[in-house]
C-alpha cells in the first residue's frame, strides 16, 4: 500500500526498520516523473536512466537535508533538474562540442532514432526546443509537458515567478518563430 501523504513516506524512510521499503516506495511513486524531465532535456534514454539513477541516489544521500519547504515531488524534480543541466554542461566540455555541434547530435539522434515513436510534429517541437537556451527548454517543459504551475516550477528551479513567465514567454515565441520559418 503506497503511503498517502509525504509526511507518511518520510516517517517510513526515517524508520531504520522501514528505510528500505520508504525508498523503493519513493522510486515507484517519482521515477516515471523523474525520468520524464530527465528525458525531455537529454533525450536520449540511456543518459536520462542514468540521470534519473543519479537523481535517487542523491535523494537518498540527502534525505536527512529534506526541509519540509517543498513537496518531495518539487525536492526530487530539483535535484533531477540540476543533473540534467550539469549532465548536459559535463557532455560539452567531455567531447569539446560547441554547443551548436552538441544541439546538431541530439537534432540527427532525433531524425535517426527508432526508439522516439512521437508524431513527425512531436519531432519537430524537440528540434525546436534545441534551438533555444537551456534554461528556457526546461521551464517550458515543466510548464508546457509537465503541465505544473508557475509556483511549482519555481520551488523546483528556485526562479523567481516573473523570471519564470518571461522565460516561458520568449520560449514559446523563439519556438513559433523556429516551426514558422522550417
Amino acid at each position: 500500500m503506497l503511503p498517502q501523504t509525504d509526511l507518511e513516506l518520510l516517517k517510513l524512510i526515517q524508520n531504520p526498520f522501514t528505510k528500505e521499503r520508504g525508498f523503493r516506495l519513493l522510486v515507484e511513486l517519482y521515477q516515471k516523473r523523474v525520468y520524464g524531465i530527465a528525458r525531455k532535456m537529454v533525450l536520449i534514454h540511456d543518459d536520462a536512466d542514468d540521470i534519473t539513477q543519479n537523481t535517487f541516489i542523491k535523494a537518498f544521500r540527502n534525505i536527512h537535508k529534506f526541509q519540509h519547504n517543498s513537496s518531495l515531488f518539487t525536492w526530487l524534480y530539483r535535484i533531477a533538474v540540476n543533473e540534467s543541466l550539469s549532465f548536459l554542461e559535463s557532455k560539452k566540455k567531455r567531447y569539446f562540442f560547441p554547443v551548436e555541434d552538441h544541439m546538431e547530435v541530439l537534432e540527427n539522434y532525433l531524425d535517426q532514432s527508432g526508439s522516439i515513436t512521437e508524431e513527425e510534429i512531436e519531432i519537430k517541437l524537440q528540434k525546436a526546443l534545441l534551438k533555444i537556451p537551456e534554461k528556457q527548454r526546461l521551464v517550458f517543459n515543466l510548464k508546457y509537458y509537465e503541465d505544473l504551475s508557475y509556483e511549482e516550477i519555481s520551488k523546483i528551479t528556485e526562479t523567481s515567478i516573473g523570471a519564470l513567465k518571461a522565460s516561458y514567454h520568449h520560449a514559446v515565441k523563439k519556438i513559433e518563430s523556429i516551426l514558422g520559418s522550417d
